[in-house]
């Protein structure tokens, strides 16, 4: 709801298990869902989510570097560029198992 008011590009979901991908998925969302993910097997488990464009990334314990870090990817992808408003998603502390409680709308620099 959020990314679609703000025309956003690109959802960006940080996540180790896809968890927060499948949930995303299940919602008729027009706006591509990027899922970040520092595993191959979930990257393929996510492949088969509707509308997820799984992608692989290592990612910093510390959030602010791996905001960055998505940033970096995404732009070395095209899939934003500067200017563009991308909403992207994790959970703190990285790493850890058991949620996504963050949501942050970014701006590419």
């Amino acid at each position: 709801f959020t990314a679609h008011h703000l025309g956003a590009k690109a959802i960006v979901a940080m996540t180790d298990s896809g968890a927060t991908a499948l949930w995303m998925s299940r919602h008729s969302i027009r706006i591509p869902i990027y899922a970040l993910t520092p595993k191959v097997a979930t990257q393929r488990k996510m492949a088969m989510y509707r509308n997820v464009r799984p992608l692989l990334m290592d990612t910093s314990a510390d959030r602010d570097t791996a905001l960055d870090q998505a940033e970096r990817h995404l732009k070395s992808r095209n899939i934003v560029q500067k200017g563009d408003v991308y909403a992207i998603t994790c959970g703190e502390p990285m790493g850890a198992p058991g949620g996504t409680n963050m949501l942050k709308i970014c701006v590419a620099s």
